[in-house]
C-alpha cells in the first residue's frame, strides 16, 4: 500500500458523508416540491411538528444549524405563513417559533414523503436502519466531543 493512500478519495470518511447528503437531498427534492418546500425547511418542519414550539436557538441545537444560517429560512418560512416569530415575555432576545396552521396541515400531506423516499433508495430496511443508527452515534459522538 502507498504512503499517501489515506489521502486517496475512497480512503476519506468525509467524502461518502458529504455525497450521500447531496443525494438524499436531491432525492427530497421533487417529494418536496409539491408542498413548495425545500429540504432544510422540510427539516424544521420536522422539529416543530414534533416539539410544537422552540426558541431559535434550540430549534439550531436540533438541527445542528447556526443562527446565522437559521434566520434566512425562518424568515422565509414565515413569509409563506408556515410559522410564526414570537419574542419571549421573560428575555426579548428569545425568539420562539412555532407552527400556523398552514404548516400544521402539511403534516399530514407529507406523511408520505418518508415512505416514497425508502422506496427509491433501493435498500433493505435493515440496512437503512443500521445506517441511521450509525450517524446517530457519530453525531452523538460529535456533540459529546463539541461539548468537552
Amino acid at each position: 500500500m502507498e504512503e499517501n493512500s489515506n489521502l486517496f478519495l475512497p480512503d476519506q470518511v468525509c467524502f461518502p458523508l458529504y455525497a450521500s447528503s447531496r443525494m438524499i437531498t436531491r432525492l427530497y427534492q421533487p417529494l418536496l416540491e409539491a408542498f413548495e418546500i425545500t429540504y432544510p425547511q422540510y427539516l424544521v418542519l420536522l422539529v416543530l411538528w414534533q416539539h410544537k414550539k422552540l426558541s431559535v436557538t434550540e430549534l439550531g441545537s436540533k438541527l445542528f444549524l447556526k443562527t446565522n444560517t437559521l434566520t434566512p429560512l425562518i424568515r422565509k418560512m414565515k413569509e409563506k405563513k408556515l410559522l410564526t416569530k414570537q419574542r419571549s415575555n421573560k428575555d426579548e432576545r428569545t425568539v420562539f417559533v412555532s407552527l400556523t396552521p398552514k404548516g400544521q396541515d402539511l403534516q399530514e400531506k407529507a406523511k408520505g414523503v418518508p415512505k416514497e423516499l425508502i422506496n427509491s433508495l433501493n435498500m433493505s430496511s435493515e440496512d437503512l436502519e443500521d445506517i441511521r443508527a450509525i450517524m446517530w452515534r457519530f453525531l452523538d459522538n460529535f456533540i459529546d466531543t463539541k461539548e468537552s
